[in-house]
């Protein structure tokens, strides 16, 4: 004889395994937990970013492993190194090719200002030619500040919309 109590009765089969959220919240958590990056490495800071991706820092640990030299196959692009004028247009050609969402981390000095390069052949900072998202300073910075900028990129990317604007923080 079933009473009405047990009909109403909460159902742990089926009411526990349903969760909800926002869209935006799972679509950015998606996208922030496995960034596949594709290494720009245009002068010393490469050796750095090689060193990041090794199994003593372990890049894997954050979800952003899968190093990809394609730039359709990768939405972030690690911009490592001295960006000259004859190599700024190549790269934006490169950033052009991902396909949206994209995002930048300009690593190291030369990347970000230019370093101590002033002269006529040195781009002053790769945000001239294509939009950064993280600026990792230093000469060259070490893998646990990539590291840093990776987990500061995947903080903003769960604030965005998930056509690309940002949220409120």
């Amino acid at each position: 004889m079933v009473t009405a109590n047990t009909e109403l009765a909460y159902n742990s089969k089926i009411e526990g395994e349903i969760v909800v959220s926002r869209a935006d919240a799972v679509i950015n958590w998606l996208r922030s937990s496995s960034l596949w990056p594709m290494p720009m490495g245009l002068a010393c800071c490469a050796i750095e970013l090689m060193a990041t991706g090794a199994s003593r820092f372990d890049i894997a640990r954050f979800g952003a492993e899968v190093m990809r030299f394609s730039p359709r196959q990768a939405d972030v692009m690690i911009v490592a190194g001295t960006v000259t004028y004859k190599m700024a247009p190549h790269v934006r050609r490169i950033y052009d090719q991902m396909a949206a969402p994209k995002w930048v981390i300009a690593m190291g000095a030369c990347a970000s200002t230019g370093g101590m390069y002033r002269s006529y052949a040195v781009l002053q900072g790769v945000d001239r030619i294509i939009p950064v998202d993280v600026y990792v300073s230093g000469c060259p910075p070490r893998p646990e500040a990539l590291l840093d900028a990776l987990i500061k990129l995947q903080n903003k990317v769960k604030r965005e919309h998930s056509t690309g604007k940002l949220l409120s923080a």
